[in-house]
């Protein structure tokens, strides 16, 4: 009979944030895998959790992983954590959920904390709709590709950062974003000394420059307004010429039609002008 795997979200900082669900599973699973044992130790050790535990990182994640599938088909019940807040999230965890889906091992989440959710709800951005984009690549090529898109997103954006690294991201967001938009930004969340700093992406950047950040920190940056990205859009398509903008749509292999009723779309104009044009253009030649 296999075991489970249960991903159970821990304190990111106020272990009074602990569910009982939690508590309850780490005392009966016959192990709990930890990001770091060292620092998971002091939890369990706090709440009286006697459980074995075994390290799950992400230097070992692919090798370990292998391991506790085994155990688990075996009917070995896992209980994994991270540092702090919910497995899977931007850490190795979502490593171990696909080994086990693949495997037929039952999974299932014990939610708790989250400091991604709790950055959203307090920073007083819309939350309808967000985008979680967890800490910006290391590579610059990719770092430089992730900046391109957050810069035609309209959904709020969710990332975590180092506090040393701190001013460097908010350069870049605002050379890229612009100095003007909305943010928010978190730290220590949950801790005593949380603090959330509401303003623009430059005035957050004038204000971190001179104050010293510590503690990780997360940024809630306002999504781009739908009304502007079109505007900026419709200014692109309009420096093509139509014969441009046809062949933009029909070289990915769409109809004339198709292509037609695009190209009017984005310019904002009827289709009969589209095609008046072109066969305009046609007779001329």
């Amino acid at each position: 009979m296999a075991g489970k795997l249960y991903l159970c979200a821990t304190p990111i900082g106020n272990l009074e944030d602990i569910t009982l669900r939690v508590l309850r599973i780490l005392r009966e699973a016959d192990l709990i895998a930890a990001e770091d044992t060292r620092n998971s130790i002091k939890l369990l050790n706090y709440f009286e959790i006697h459980t074995p535990m075994t390290s799950y990182h992400e230097y070992n994640k692919i090798d370990k992983g292998h391991k506790l599938v085994e155990k688990m088909l075996a009917g070995t019940v896992v209980a994994l954590i991270t540092d702090a807040g919910t497995p899977g999230i931007s850490d190795p965890g979502e490593e171990l959920v696909r080994m086990c889906l693949e495997a037929g091992v039952p999974v299932t989440s014990v939610p708790g904390p989250a400091a991604c959710i709790a950055a959203l709800t307090m920073s007083g951005l819309p939350a309808r709709r967000f985008a979680f984009e967890a800490f910006l690549p290391a590579d610059k090529k990719e770092r430089r590709a992730v900046l391109e898109e957050m810069s035609e997103e309209t959904r709020t954006m969710v990332l975590y950062e180092a506090p040393h690294r701190l001013v460097r991201t908010l350069e870049e967001l605002s050379g890229v974003l612009g100095e003007e938009r909305p943010a928010a930004i978190c730290r220590e969340l949950t801790k005593r000394h949380e603090t959330l700093f509401s303003a623009t992406l430059g005035e957050a950047l004038a204000h971190y420059r001179i104050q010293e950040p510590r503690g990780e920190c997360v940024l809630v940056v306002a999504g781009r307004s739908r009304r502007e990205l079109e505007s900026d859009r419709r200014r692109v398509w309009q420096e093509m010429s139509v014969e441009e903008h046809m062949d933009y749509y029909e070289s990915q292999g769409i109809g004339n039609k198709e292509a037609m009723k695009l190209v009017a779309k984005d310019r904002g104009v009827p289709r009969r002008e589209v095609y008046a044009y072109l066969v305009e253009r046609k007779t001329d030649a």
